[in-house]
C-alpha cells in the first residue's frame, strides 16, 4: 500500500484537509489506512481524493453521541433499519465513501448485501442521514455533502448546525431551514423519529 501524494497538503479548510493522490484509492485500500490511523476520520470524496479529518471535540463528541442514542432508541423499537455511527463509512454510487455522523439504512437495502459487503464499506446510500456541524466546521462543505447523499439516494438529511442551532432538512423536494427549532421530525418511513435538540444543545 505505498500511496504517493502529488502534494502533501492540496488544500486545508479548517478541521478537514483535503489530499490529492496520484492514483485512485480503491474501497480496501482507504480500509486498511483507516484501520491504521483509527485516530482519525478518513472519507474519500467523487474526486478521488482523500479526506482527513481530526477527533471530535468534547462537546461535538457528546452531542453526537446524544443523536446517535436518540436514533438508535428510535430504530430499537421501530424494528426496520439499523442505525449506524460516525466510525461506519458507506460507499456510494459515485464512487465516494463518506461516513454521516449518525444514519440509518433499511432492513430491505441492508438485506442485499453479502456478509463480505458489510464488512467493508457497504456499497450503498443510506436512506437517512444526519450531520453535525461543529464550530471549526465550514457550512458550505457541509452543505455540499449533504447534497452529495440526496443525490446518491438519501431520502432525508438533516444538517444539525450546533453554531447557530439551526437545521436543515434535505429531502428530493429540496432543502428548507427551521431556525432553532426544539424538536425535528422525520418524514416518510422515519415520520415516528422525533429528535430532541434541547438534549443535543
Amino acid at each position: 500500500m505505498n500511496t504517493v501524494l502529488e502534494k502533501p497538503e492540496e488544500k486545508v479548510v479548517s478541521g478537514f484537509i483535503t489530499l490529492r493522490l496520484d492514483r485512485t484509492l480503491d474501497d480496501d485500500t482507504l480500509l486498511a489506512l483507516s484501520a491504521a490511523n483509527r485516530d482519525l476520520q478518513l472519507e474519500r470524496n467523487a474526486k478521488g481524493e482523500l479526506i482527513v479529518m481530526s477527533p471530535a471535540g468534547g462537546k461535538s463528541s457528546r452531542r453526537n453521541a446524544e443523536i446517535v442514542y436518540q436514533l438508535k432508541a428510535w430504530a430499537k423499537k421501530d424494528q426496520t433499519g439499523t442505525v449506524f455511527d460516525s466510525s461506519g463509512g458507506f460507499s456510494l454510487p459515485n464512487g465516494a465513501v463518506r461516513a454521516p455522523d449518525a444514519c440509518w439504512v433499511s432492513n430491505e437495502q441492508l438485506a442485499k448485501l453479502t456478509d463480505e459487503e458489510l464488512e467493508a464499506f457497504p456499497p450503498l446510500c443510506p436512506e437517512f442521514v444526519i450531520e453535525l456541524r461543529s464550530a471549526s466546521d465550514p457550512l458550505k462543505t457541509l452543505q455540499e455533502k449533504m447534497l452529495e447523499y440526496v443525490a446518491n439516494g438519501t431520502q432525508l438529511g438533516w444538517l444539525i448546525d450546533a453554531k447557530t442551532k439551526n437545521v436543515y432538512v434535505y429531502t428530493l423536494e429540496g432543502v428548507t431551514l427551521l431556525e432553532a427549532p426544539d424538536k425535528v421530525k422525520g418524514i416518510g418511513r422515519l415520520e415516528s423519529f422525533e429528535l430532541d435538540l434541547l438534549e443535543v444543545w
